[in-house]
Parts: C-alpha cells; structure tokens; sequence
C-alpha cells in the first residue's frame, strides 16, 4: 500500500509526531462534522413529526400589554393612579386580613411589619418595611400576585393605596402622604443600601447599571 506522495504507511513513523498529530487531528474534525449533521436531521425529523393541533393564535398587541405588569425598582412602569392611607386601610382589612392579621403582624403568612433595625441582630426579621430596598417592589408584588387566590383583581389606585398602608404601618412615609407614579419611586426603605450587587463586569447587574445610565444620560 502506498500514500499519494509514494510512501508507505510504514515510513510514517519516519515523519515525526507533527504528521500523526495532523493525521488525528484530521479524522477528528471529520467524526465531529458526521455528528453535527447526524443531530440536525435528526432533530429535523422529530420536528416534522409532532403533531399539528391546528389551535391557539398569535397574542394581540393589547393581550401583551395587559400582561406586561412588571415594575422595576426605578418605577418607570408604574400606571397611573393614586392611593392614600385612608384608603388604604380599608383596602387591607378587605384583601389582606386573612393572611397577614389586622395590624399585618399576625399571621398566619409573612409579616409585613416591624423588625426595622434588627436585620444585623441575632434574630431579624425580615418584612417589608425591615428588609425590602425599594417601594416600588412592594407596589410590583401586590399588583401582580396579591391577594393570593385572587391576584390582579385590584384596582391601580387600591394597590397604590395598600401600599401607601403598609409603608405607613412601617413608619416610612406620613399619614398624610399620597403615593402615585411620582411619589412612589421617591420613598427611600430602610435597607435601601443593604444589598450589595456582584462588582464584576460580566455579571447581570453590571449590564443593568450600564443599561439604566444610558438611558438615564
């Protein structure tokens, strides 16, 4: 048996390890090409296999819209609307009670009061007046997954009034405080600085910060 060149197999161990390394190499790359296209039909054929239920449509535009609640801690996308305390009350003992207790202390679920200050103690405790580093979060949760059973049923102007309740009940804001769009993302918790994000650049919060500076610039 000859190679192309007229030499045999066997001079090959004449050639030096550079030659075998290019030879391995080689058949390597070929195997490595067999099997990407070997996952790509196959992939291919279990697509054209499932079964075509002919159901569903397209989300609207405005079925996106209602859905796309999410508020950020800068509060850009909070609705419009308003909510006092006094409101707020009322909207609490309605929707709240059952789970958190008439002063939000009792349970049987999380408490939303007190422990301000006791967070580096022996025993903190973790509410949202205690723990939480921004209002708007407060306003994001209740919005999105509060009551519990019944999420989404309030209204924006109750949800900023429940809000304007608790952080009342926290001593954080004044009873006679009005919270909104405006007023909301300007209310500084008590553990504003209690978080410390990840410092490298690659990371997640790194790319926020660049991404908020720009579009604050």
């Amino acid at each position: 048996m000859r190679l192309c060149d007229g030499r045999s197999p066997e001079g090959l161990r004449h050639l030096g390890s550079g030659w075998r390394r290019a030879l391995a190499l080689r058949s390597a790359v070929s195997r490595s090409v067999a099997l990407t296209v070997a996952v790509v039909l196959t992939a291919a054929i279990v697509e054209a296999q499932l079964p075509r239920y002919n159901v569903g449509r397209a989300p609207t535009a405005e079925e996106i819209k209602a859905w796309d609640i999410a508020v950020g801690p800068e509060g850009r996308e909070l609705p419009p609307g308003r909510g006092t305390v006094e409101r707020g009350k009322v909207v609490y003992v309605e929707q709240c009670t059952r789970c958190h207790g008439a002063t939000a202390t009792e349970g049987p679920e999380m408490p939303l009061v007190g422990g301000i200050g006791s967070l580096n103690t022996a025993k903190p405790l973790k509410t949202v007046g205690s723990y939480w580093p921004y209002a708007t979060t407060l306003f994001d949760y209740i919005n999105r997954a509060m009551p519990f059973d019944r999420p989404t049923v309030m209204t924006a102007d109750d949800v900023y009034a429940v809000t304007a309740y608790l952080l009342n009940l926290n001593g954080i804001i004044k009873t006679d405080d009005v919270m909104d769009a405006k007023s909301l993302p300007g209310v500084r918790m008590p553990n504003r600085e209690g978080f410390v994000s990840d410092p490298r650049p690659d990371t997640q919060s790194e790319k926020l910060k660049v991404k908020v500076k720009r579009e604050n610039d």
